[in-house]
C-alpha cells in the first residue's frame, strides 16, 4: 500500500486561515454592504430567509430547485446570531472563501513546495471569478472548499475525512458528487491497466474497498436529501429547473459547443490565458536545479488525479447545466492554477516575475470588462449591477409604490421582497422574460395593465465583430437562450411611454419608463369610482 503523505510543515493552519480571511475582508470592505445580486435575489437569499423565518429546509416562498440546504442553513445560523443584513451575509461567505483558500494552500503545500503554495493561493485569491464569488451567497464556493479539502484527504489516503468532506461538498451543491465519482472511476481504470500489465499511473499501489466506500458514501446524504425533498414537495427537481438544466441541454451540437466554452473557462477565461500560455512555454525549458537536485514536479499520479477531475468537470458540465457560468468550475480552477505555477517554478528562472505579471492581469480583469460576453458575477461588474438597481428600484419605490410596474427577473423579485434591500414595501409587478423586441411587442398589447416599466440590461453584451457572425448568433439563440435587449429609447417608444430616470455603468444600464396615458386612465377610473362611492354615501345618508 502506498505510504500516506506526510503533513506539510510550516505555519499553523489557524494562522494561515486568519491571514487569508483578513486579506479577503479588507479587500472586500467596499462591497460588504451591497444589496443582493441576481441568483442571490432570485433563489438563495429567499431560500435561506425562509429557513430563518419558518425553520423549513425546503423553501416556502420560492419554488424549490432541490439544491441541498447546507449553505442556506449556514447563512440562517449567521443571521440568527448576528442579524439579517447584507454585511453579515457577505462576511459569512468570506469565511467560506478563506476556508477554501486554506484548502488550496494545504493541497498545494502537500504536492509541491512552499513557494508554489503561496503563489497558487495568492493567484487564486485575486483571480476575478474567485474574488467576485468570495462574498456572494452562492453554493459553489462552499462546494469548492469542501471538495479541495476532500482531495487533500484523499491524497493522504485518509478515508474518513475523504468521505466527510465529499459528503459536505454534496450537501453544499449536488454537482459536487462529480469529484468522488471521478476519482472512483479513475481507480477502477488504474486497476484495469495494472491487470493488463501496463505501467501504472495510479496514486495508490493497490485497490482498497474502504477507499472505494469512502468515495461512494457521499451519494448517501445526497440521496437522503432528495428523498426528504420529494416527501415534502412531491418532486425532486421542479419541471422548469429540470427542463432548463437537463432536457434542453442534451443535444450533441450544444454539448460540443458547451465543451469548448468550458475548456476556455479553465484555460483562458478572465486572463487565465496569461498563466496557461506561460506554463505551456515553460514546458520547452529544461528543469532548474537547486544545488545538485533537479526541482521536483508534482508527482505524476497526482497530476493524473488533477487532470481527471478537471476533464470530468468539463465533460459533465458540458452535458448538464443550462447556464454556462464559470463559478460552476470553482472546484477545479485552483487545480489548473496550481499545475501551471508548479510548472513555472520548476522550469523558469524568473518565475516570480511571470507570476507577478499574471497577478497584475488578474487584478486588471477585476476592474475592466473583457471584450467578449461574460456574466457580471465574474468580476466587479456585479457591483455596477447592484448600484444601478438600487437607483432604479428606489425610483419606482418612491414614485410608483401603488402602481403596477412591468419588469423582468430578477428585478421582479427585488421590488416584491423588501428584505432584499431594494424597496421599502412590496410592489405589484407585471413580469416579462426580458427586454427583447418580441417581449416588448407583447408588452405593448397589454400596456393597459401597467403604469411604469423598470427596464435594464439583462446581460453584458459588448458589440464587436464576433457578435454579428450570423451562424454564431443563431447557435446562441438556439442553445443558450440568447437575446438582445432593446435600448431604453426603443422600449419607451414601443410602449408609448417616456423615460423619467436612467443611469449607465460600464456597459450596463437601467431605465424607468412612465406610461402617462395608462396612469391618467387609471386615475380617471379611480376618480369615477370615488365619485360613485361618494354619491352612494350621500343617498344612504338621505
Amino acid at each position: 500500500m502506498r505510504k500516506k503523505a506526510a503533513e506539510p510543515r510550516g505555519l499553523h493552519p489557524a494562522f494561515v486561515f486568519a491571514l487569508l480571511f483578513t486579506l479577503l475582508f479588507l479587500s472586500h470592505l467596499p462591497l460588504l454592504r451591497l444589496a443582493y445580486f441576481w441568483d442571490e435575489t432570485g433563489y438563495y437569499i429567499p431560500a435561506a430567509h425562509d429557513l430563518l423565518m419558518t425553520g423549513s429546509l425546503v423553501p416556502e416562498t420560492t419554488l424549490s430547485n432541490a439544491h441541498p440546504p447546507l449553505v442556506m442553513a449556514y447563512l440562517a445560523l449567521w443571521w440568527r446570531l448576528s442579524g439579517f443584513t447584507a454585511a453579515v451575509t457577505r462576511t459569512a461567505m468570506l469565511l467560506v472563501a478563506a476556508f477554501t483558500l486554506l484548502g488550496v494552500y494545504r493541497l498545494s503545500r502537500r504536492v509541491a513546495s512552499v513557494d508554489v503554495a503561496i503563489a497558487t493561493t495568492l493567484c487564486t485569491t485575486i483571480y476575478p471569478v474567485f474574488f467576485a464569488q468570495s462574498s456572494l451567497a452562492h453554493l459553489d464556493m462552499a462546494a469548492a472548499g469542501f471538495t479541495l479539502w476532500a482531495l487533500d484527504a484523499y491524497i493522504q489516503d485518509r478515508r474518513l475525512l475523504t468521505a466527510l468532506f465529499f459528503s459536505l461538498a454534496t450537501l453544499a451543491k449536488e454537482t459536487a458528487i462529480i469529484a468522488p465519482f471521478a476519482l472512483l472511476g479513475w481507480e477502477w481504470i488504474c486497476r484495469f491497466r495494472d491487470w493488463r500489465g501496463q505501467s501504472s499511473t495510479c496514486l495508490f499501489a493497490e485497490g482498497n474497498w474502504k477507499r472505494a466506500a469512502a468515495l461512494l458514501f457521499p451519494i448517501v446524504p445526497l440521496m437522503a436529501w432528495f428523498a426528504y425533498h420529494y416527501v415534502r414537495r412531491g418532486f425532486v427537481f421542479n419541471t422548469e429547473f429540470f427542463r432548463y438544466n437537463v432536457q434542453a441541454t442534451l443535444n450533441p451540437l450544444r454539448i460540443l459547443i458547451s465543451f469548448a466554452l468550458r475548456v476556455w473557462q479553465v484555460i483562458g477565461y478572465m486572463h487565465l490565458i496569461f498563466l496557461t500560455l506561460a506554463a505551456a512555454l515553460a514546458m520547452s525549458l529544461v528543469p532548474r536545479s537547486d544545488g545538485r537536485r533537479e526541482r521536483p514536479r508534482i508527482a505524476i499520479p497526482v497530476q493524473f488525479v488533477f487532470g481527471i477531475l478537471i476533464l470530468t468537470y468539463i465533460a459533465v458540465l458540458s452535458i448538464i447545466g443550462g447556464a454556462e457560468l464559470a463559478r460552476y468550475l470553482l472546484p477545479v480552477i485552483p487545480l489548473v492554477i496550481l499545475l501551471c505555477i508548479s510548472t513555472l517554478w520548476r522550469r523558469m528562472r524568473r518565475w516570480k516575475l511571470v507570476v507577478g505579471i499574471v497577478a497584475v492581469a488578474f487584478v486588471f480583469g477585476l476592474f475592466v470588462n473583457p471584450p467578449y460576453g461574460f456574466a457580471p458575477e465574474d468580476n466587479l461588474a456585479y457591483r455596477d449591477y447592484v448600484l444601478l438597481h438600487k437607483f432604479g428600484d428606489a425610483y419606482v419605490d418612491l414614485h410608483y409604490a401603488h402602481e403596477r410596474v412591468l419588469t423582468a427577473w430578477p428585478a421582479s423579485d427585488e421590488i416584491t421582497r423588501p428584505y432584499l434591500g431594494y424597496v421599502r414595501q412590496p410592489m405589484r409587478v407585471v413580469r416579462v422574460d426580458d427586454f427583447s423586441l418580441q417581449q416588448m411587442l407583447n408588452a405593448y398589447l397589454q400596456k393597459s395593465e401597467f403604469e411604469a416599466v423598470l427596464a435594464f440590461s439583462t446581460k453584458y453584451d459588448p458589440q464587436n465583430f464576433f457578435s454579428h457572425i450570423p451562424v454564431w448568433e443563431k447557435l446562441k439563440i438556439r442553445f443558450f437562450g440568447y437575446h438582445e435587449d432593446l435600448p431604453p429609447d426603443a422600449i419607451a417608444q414601443l410602449v408609448s411611454g417616456r423615460i423619467v430616470a436612467q443611469e449607465k455603468r460600464n456597459g450596463q444600464w437601467i431605465a424607468v419608463i412612465e406610461l402617462p396615458q395608462t396612469r391618467e386612465a387609471r386615475s380617471d377610473r379611480g376618480g369615477l369610482q370615488a365619485s360613485s362611492e361618494s354619491s352612494e354615501g350621500e343617498r344612504r345618508s338621505r
